[in-house]
Formats: structure tokens, sequence, C-alpha cells
């Protein structure tokens, strides 16, 4: 049972807003004809930060940047309609709360590197903002966009720990945000979780985008509230809940497709191989009972 989160976190229920979890699944290397995985989930049922819907979708392999958030296609009407993954996730919570539109959209984006920064904010941020634009010309939600890495050999322990023992994990909700943080950049490292073995590697948070307005202290209490929200664990895990999910919801359906790596398929003439690119294989539309049910979990 989920305690009323109006009075634990009023920066996201006071006003409509709709949190996003992006994640890309890629096949194993030498796979070279398996296609990328983008799976995307939205909160539902605000003010509720604890359910999510997913929607999945096949890309070009090894694409990292999704390329299906703002799909516009002319239907057999004749009329241009919008099939991009954001606007399933849009109009679900539409529905879920009260037939009201989000004022503040909040984006956690999941496995790109510094190098990509850019291209999250040109490539998808873009398409988030042209699929806003596309339900109503006037509509204008304000975005924070945030970037969670883990892959990194960043670890925090305690210098002093009591008894003369061995140096110990920090303590759960520690948050790391000078000295060794970028001096200009908004960023912080935080250890939400309880390290068990060894030392505790921190997800690195970089806030890429705040048009919303966030402290920093609002923003380091929601991200560290947010790892509390996952449904397979009833302590903190080591990154936001969305994130995870949409890690979750890409390596399942990625599993259930049963890609078949044709590769080997590629010809050989004189002793040179030479393979022609294959079409992405597009991904079944789930049934309505399963798309609107938390299935990765």
């Amino acid at each position: 049972m989920e305690r009323s989160p109006r009075a634990m976190m009023p920066l996201v229920t006071q006003v409509y807003t709709f949190i996003v979890g992006m994640d890309v699944s890629h096949g194993s290397p030498g796979q070279s004809d398996i296609p990328s995985v983008a799976a995307v989930v939205g909160s539902r049922e605000w003010p509720l930060i604890s359910k999510y819907r997913a929607c999945v979708r096949t890309q070009s392999r090894n694409t990292e940047m999704i390329d299906n958030l703002f799909k516009p296609v002319t239907d057999e009407n004749g009329k241009l309609v919008d099939e991009g993954i954001f606007w399933e996730l849009l109009f679900d919570f539409y529905t879920s709360s009260g037939n009201r539109r989000p004022e503040h959209i909040i984006i956690f984006r999941d496995g790109v590197s510094e190098s990509q920064f850019n291209q999250v904010l040109n490539i998808e941020l873009d398409q988030m903002m042209k699929a806003c634009k596309f339900v109503e010309e006037n509509w204008e939600p304000k975005f924070t966009v945030i970037i969670a890495q883990k892959n990194h050999h960043t670890k925090f322990f305690q210098a002093e720990s009591p008894g003369n023992v061995p140096p110990d994990n920090v303590p759960p909700g520690t948050i790391v945000d000078s000295k060794i943080c970028h001096p200009r950049n908004n960023d912080f490292y935080l250890c939400a979780h309880n390290g068990m073995i060894g030392t505790t590697r921190p997800t690195y948070y970089h806030v890429l985008y705040n048009e919303i307005g966030f402290s920093t202290d609002d923003l380091q209490e929601l991200v560290h509230s947010l790892s509390y929200v996952y449904q397979r664990s009833t302590t903190a895990i080591s990154v936001v809940a969305p994130i995870m999910y949409a890690h979750l919801a890409a390596a399942q359906m990625a599993t259930a497709m049963k890609f078949e790596d044709n590769s080997e398929t590629s010809s050989s003439h004189g002793g040179i191989t030479t393979s022609e690119a294959v079409p992405v294989s597009p991904m079944p539309k789930l049934k309505v009972d399963v798309a609107s049910s938390m299935f990765f979990c």
C-alpha cells in the first residue's frame, strides 16, 4: 500500500507531473543483425510515483538515441496522427490522471556517455517537445532532463569506522555534490542503496536541462525518493525506479521476440564476405490489459 505522496513530495504532487524513464538494450557482441530495443516508461495515476506504463519499440542495431519518440504518420483517413512512443505514454497519463495534461515532465535517461549528452537534448528532447506541440500548439510543459550513469570507477567508503574495523560503506542516502563533481555543471553522486559487499558504487546523475527550475536540494530529494519505489524491493535500489523499469521492459521484450542473428547468412564471393542491411522487425503491439499493467516487474 502506498502512503499519500502529497505530504512527502510536494514538488511532483502539487503540480501535474509526468515522470519518464528511458533505456536502450543492444544485442550481444557478435550479433550484428540483432536490432536495438528502446523502452520508455511513463508514470500514471498522478499523484502516484510508483505506477508506470511501458512502451517498447525496435530500432536500428547499436543505435543509442531513441528515434521513435515522435512519429507523425498519415492514417487511412488521410489524417496526420502521432504514433510515437511519447504520445502513447502521454495519453495514458492523461486518461489515468483525471483527463489532465502534465505541466511538468521529468525525464531520466540511462545508458549514454558524456559525449552523447548533446544528442539527448538535440534528438530525444526535441522529439518530445514536438510531440507535445503536436497535441496542441499552445501546450508548453516544462522539462527537466537527468542522465544516470552507473558505469564508472568512483566508489565511496568511510575513512574511519567505529570499533577499529576496516573502512565501511557510506550510509544509504549519501550524496556527494562537491569536490569531485564538475565545477560548473549540475551533477551529483547518490548512494541510495545499502551496499552489502565491498565498497558502494554510487550512481552519477547529470542534470542536463532544468526548465522546471528545481533547486539542487529538491532534485536530490526527488531522485532519492524515486530510488525507494521499485516494486521488486522493499528497500532502496542503486538507481531511480523509472530507469530500472525501462531496463527491465527492454530486456524482457527483447527476450520475448527471440531475435535471430542473420549475420551468418551473408554471402561470400571469392573470399570476400558481403552482407546486406536487414530491415528492423517491428515490435508487436501489446494487448491493452498487458500494456496497462507493469508486466516488466
